[in-house]
């Protein structure tokens, strides 16, 4: 399978939460899909504190998206993963501060449980996908969300582990609840990008990424594992097609509906 895929630029979109990143659709072997950069259309242009999470999830929503699957490069504090290892995470510690963590601000509703915190049947087709391309890949994990942009202490490095925390990262928090909100599915693969701070020595090299966290060799990994996104997505988008979808992901504001305090149109429950 080819590791190109072609896109048209659909562009940024005006929400009631400001501008979203571009969007982009994709056409691959098994139908067409969006593509978003959190980051930034054209190279890391916003970091993760001052991501529009909302106004990216609200686009995709406007889009008719149902399954949102994410990539992450988090740091491990779990040993046991290698560097450029693929590590679907199956729960998630919020360390954040300060962000804008739902679409029901100063409204009376969004008391949503969060086990299980990743959907399970778009968690089922990513592994089988993994499985199927025989790429090295862990089954769960546990991801610490911190505010950033600067990396932690090793300090808290130790708390987190002791936490029972596996990987470290910036991202998945609040795009996973803001999803949730809006009855969509979301999933997340990570692909492990250094050892964070203090678990292993590494020597402080001004100049060069995370100031020596990430080795030559690090990095090689990492761009390799980077370099198969397009075909891990693309198979992805084949295993969710041969599965039904078995989750509870859009009934999240159910109860609310039953109540007669929300309507079926989505775009009346958030607020700006």
């Amino acid at each position: 399978m080819s590791n190109k895929l072609n896109g048209e630029r659909i562009g940024q979109i005006d929400t009631p939460f400001g501008e979203s990143q571009a969007i982009f659709k994709i056409d691959a072997e098994h139908g067409s899909f969006l593509f978003l950069s959190r980051h930034g259309e054209k190279g890391y242009s916003r970091t993760a504190p001052y991501v529009n999470y909302r106004a990216n999830i609200y686009a995709l929503k406007e889009h008719g998206v149902k399954q949102i699957v994410s990539w992450s490069g988090p740091g491990a504090i779990n040993t046991e993963y290698k560097i450029g290892q693929y590590v679907v995470v199956d729960d998630l510690i919020d360390e954040t501060k300060n962000r804008e963590y739902t679409f029901f601000k100063n409204k009376g509703i969004g008391f949503i449980r969060q086990s299980p915190v990743f959907c399970p049947s778009l968690r089922l087709s990513i592994i089988d996908s993994m499985k199927s391309l025989k790429f090295d890949h862990a089954v769960s994990g546990t991801y610490v969300c911190t505010q950033g942009p600067r990396l932690e202490t090793p300090a808290e490095i130790r708390k987190y582990a002791s936490f029972g925390s596996d990987l470290v990262g910036m991202t998945l928090i609040p795009e996973v609840f803001l999803a949730k909100e809006l009855e969509m599915c979301y999933a997340s693969i990570c692909y492990v990008t250094n050892y964070a701070e203090g678990v292993v020595d590494s020597e402080y090299r001004p100049g060069e990424l995370f100031e020596g966290l990430s080795s030559d060799s690090d990095r090689e990994a990492v761009a390799n594992s980077v370099s198969r996104f397009p075909v891990i997505i693309a198979a992805i988008a084949g295993a969710i097609n041969n599965h039904d979808v078995n989750c509870k992901c859009q009934l999240s504001m159910e109860r609310y509906k039953k109540n007669g305090t929300i309507g079926d149109d989505w775009h009346e429950w958030v607020t700006s």
